[in-house]
């Protein structure tokens, strides 16, 4: 080979090394992070900073990414934990957490194995929620407990860069014991609420009954009240009738003199023996001597009366 070739050669292979060389930095100090992840870059062994979604560039050959950490939201595999409730019966809780990283760096530098620690703080919290309540309380106060458990562990969780976004009791187990007794306790707990039910039914039909007689004597005592009301009225009515008659007869006697007497003297008597006559059980009626007397001192008024109005005419 000639020294042209030679340096031809060694040209070309300058070329060549450097054209590798600047895509062998382009290739390290480009990198593109998906959205669901975040990349922990380190220098010389020491964290230097976290890459977020998109296209990222970095120190070629001086940094490098340590830690490829998803962010997405995940679930722990369900975990059962024994517990023993607030009147010591025993029971197995069955559990999962889902949570999801914050900071990336925290959760590799802080933590190793996050999934393990986030498995034993939620079991220390969830026996100490647990050991509250008894196993009624343990059906029905999920919701609660659950929120309880969740804050709890963030707290914790929040030194680890993560954030715990909830927990779920997924079920109570029991030993076959426990349920025969919460079995009779739920029966004795029916059958008060039904001696309570059919004590209220008794108390609400007496005091129906009750009602029932209040309203007859208030109706009976408005029917006296209304009775007594037309009676009143009707004996005001026959004294004001009876004053009225008085007036005129007093008016009569005031024109007429003795006559206007006689007349009414004769016209009660004459009344009376006609109600003594009417009468059903009057088998013998006695007159007076005078019944003659009466009945020509009627006829004498009547004529004295028609005399005087023919007068007046």
């Amino acid at each position: 080979m000639t020294e042209t070739s030679i340096e031809l050669l060694l040209s070309s292979l300058s070329s060549l090394f450097f054209l590798f060389l600047a895509l062998l930095t382009v290739w390290k100090g480009v990198n593109v992070v998906p959205q669901s992840d975040e990349y922990v870059v380190e220098r010389f062994g020491k964290y230097t900073k976290t890459l977020k979604a998109g296209l990222n560039f970095i120190v070629p050959f001086l940094d490098k990414i340590a830690h490829k950490v998803s962010i997405l939201e995940r679930q722990l595999p369900e975990f059962t934990i024994s517990v023993i409730t607030k009147d010591n019966v025993e029971v197995q809780l069955r559990a999962t957490v889902f949570y999801r990283v914050l900071d990336a760096a925290k959760s590799v530098y802080r933590i190793q194995d996050v999934d393990r620690a986030i498995d034993t703080e939620s079991t220390s919290i969830v026996r100490s929620a647990a050991g509250r309540l008894d196993p009624d309380s343990l059906q029905s106060s999920r919701e609660s407990m659950n929120d309880e458990i969740a804050d709890n562990l963030r707290r914790k969780a929040d030194e680890w860069g993560l954030n715990v976004t909830s927990t779920a009791i997924t079920d109570v187990i029991v030993d076959d014991q426990t349920k025969d007794a919460q079995r009779q306790q739920l029966n004795a707990d029916r059958e008060m609420r039904a001696a309570i039910a059919r004590a209220e039914g008794d108390k609400r039909s007496v005091e129906l009954a009750a009602e029932a007689q209040l309203f007859e004597a208030e109706k009976q005592a408005e029917a006296i009240r209304v009775t007594a009301d037309a009676e009143a009225y009707a004996i005001k009515a026959k004294a004001e009738a009876d004053a009225e008659q008085t007036r005129v007869v007093a008016a009569a006697i005031e024109d007429n003199g003795q006559p206007a007497i006689d007349f009414e003297i004769a016209k009660r008597q004459v009344g009376a023996l006609a109600e003594v006559a009417a009468g059903e059980s009057s088998k013998v009626m006695f007159l007076p001597t005078n019944v003659t007397e009466i009945l020509g001192s009627v006829t004498t008024v009547f004529e004295t009366i028609n005399s005087r109005r023919l007068n007046d005419n």
